[in-house]
């Protein structure tokens, strides 16, 4: 748990992330059971959220959204999640129960568009003008091989039936990252390899360690 905040003061993560900023903290779900390296283990998202809570940062909003395989409640209680941001004084805010409000991206979008519309694009409202960390684990998945930060973005970018946007993967990751960019003053990924999974990810895969952890502000 403790090498999470080394990680984080490796990083310098305090200067890419501004106190007074709220911190929405992306958790992973991939599967409602807990599997190793499918979803954020319990550890990841204790050694994170405790390092926040240490260094001073206040507004400290933990997230996941709902899929066609996962509940965020469910996921929530099966990975050991509550007990840990239960300790913390934190409330888990799944996002099913936010605010989406329409957002018109600066950049060029190279598929979005084609999936949402001109006006169909829509972003958690806490998102905008927050700080964001992502917690992906290392891991294979069936459509984009390999999944991580990027992919990590879907779950809170896209609503639940995100499933479509496999078609036009490539595009679809290229958008999620310029909009981040955009909407997000402050963003870093901290990735838990201790476990690695590999095989039919991203959940019934042969897990085995790798004894890695990754933390980066480029989310690539």
């Amino acid at each position: 748990v403790s090498d999470y905040g080394s990680l984080m003061d490796l990083m310098q993560y305090r200067n890419i992330l501004k106190q007074e900023l709220t911190t929405v903290v992306k958790i992973n779900l991939s599967w409602s059971l807990f599997f190793p390296a499918c979803s954020t283990p319990p550890w990841q998202l204790d050694g994170v959220l405790s390092k926040l809570v240490a260094d001073g940062y206040k507004d400290i909003v933990p997230v996941e959204n709902q899929t066609v395989v996962t509940h965020p409640w469910k996921g929530a209680y099966l990975n050991k999640w509550l007990p840990i941001m239960k300790d913390l004084n934190l409330d888990y805010r799944p996002l099913t129960n936010e605010e989406w409000i329409t957002y018109k991206p600066k950049a060029e979008m190279l598929g979005m568009h084609e999936l949402f519309g001109e006006d169909g694009i829509i972003i958690p409202k806490v998102y905008k003008d927050s700080n964001m960390i992502h917690l992906p684990t290392m891991k294979t998945h069936g459509h984009s091989v390999t999944t991580g930060a990027m992919k990590n973005a879907f779950g809170g970018l896209i609503p639940k039936y995100r499933h479509h946007s496999h078609a036009i993967l490539d595009e679809v990751l290229v958008d999620l990252l310029a909009i981040q960019k955009e909407i997000h003053p402050g963003l870093i990924a901290l990735l838990d390899g201790s476990i690695a999974g590999d095989g039919a990810g991203p959940r019934t895969m042969n897990p085995f360690y790798a004894n890695l952890l990754l933390g980066s502000e480029v989310q690539v």
